[in-house]
């Protein structure tokens, strides 16, 4: 048997994390795989910690498990607790909202069975049936992976993507540190300097608005642009992957 590890890094979702976690229980994944679900509260100040122990308590059987932090501390700092926590032989990360579909774990994880690639992230792009929330977010993204294309020399449409699914010894090998959404262009950047291929497949995507409870801003975007520029050339992180490593 082979495990996938869904890592969910919330923050006030008490309207959307009981209806998530219905969505993963009940997921179909291809034979042979089982299923462990990690929700990591990041200090939530609404009703989400009664809504996922109400879910536990109807589920126990489930291999599922809370840890609620203290404070509020950003999403990379979450989901890096996430994966220590981890069992599963593959780690994918799942944003606590309802924009991505559980249901496409299969497609995500079909290329990692097959051996062929050890990083998959799931593109919005390369599905034309999608809509996207925000004009500002769609070119952001856009250019965020033409940055990318550019810096790292492979071609990525969907850099910002929040299905991001690894091998999870590879995940756990490499040193993160960023503590907010700046997780994601700096865990893309440093598995392309190892070398890695990053396997693309079509998601839905179901956006949700600001007043909805979307928290990324454009700030964020300047962030990941300055993260993917840094880790092209700081050579600091791979010494030490590397000599950690041997």
């Amino acid at each position: 048997m082979k495990k996938l590890s869904v890592i969910i890094p919330c923050y006030n979702e008490a309207n959307t994390i009981g209806i998530l976690l219905e969505k993963i229980i009940h997921v179909n994944l291809p034979n042979g795989v089982e299923l462990e679900v990690i929700v990591i509260d990041d200090g939530s100040t609404d009703n989400t910690p009664n809504c996922v122990h109400c879910f536990i308590s109807v589920y126990a059987a489930e291999q599922l498990h809370y840890i609620r932090l203290c404070k509020n501390r950003g999403k990379g700092f979450a989901v890096r607790q996430g994966i220590k926590r981890a069992n599963g032989d593959f780690i994918v990360i799942q944003d606590a909202d309802l924009e991505y579909d559980p249901a496409d774990y299969a497609t995500l994880l079909y290329p990692l069975l097959k051996g062929t690639c050890k990083v998959v992230y799931g593109s919005r792009i390369l599905n034309r049936k999608n809509r996207h929330s925000y004009v500002s977010f769609y070119w952001g993204g856009l250019l965020l992976s033409f940055l990318v294309s550019i810096l790292y020399g492979q071609r990525i449409t969907d850099e910002s993507t929040g299905y991001k699914m690894f091998d999870a010894a590879l995940l756990k090998s490499i040193p993160l540190t960023n503590k907010g959404f700046g997780f994601c262009p700096e865990v893309t950047a440093k598995v392309l300097r190892l070398g890695h291929c990053i396997k693309e497949v079509p998601i839905g995507y179901s956006p949700r608005s600001k007043a909805e409870g979307k928290k990324i801003k454009w700030q964020d975007g300047i962030e990941a642009a300055c993260l993917l520029l840094k880790y092209r050339f700081d050579n600091k992180w791979l010494k030490y992957y590397e000599t950690r490593e041997k």
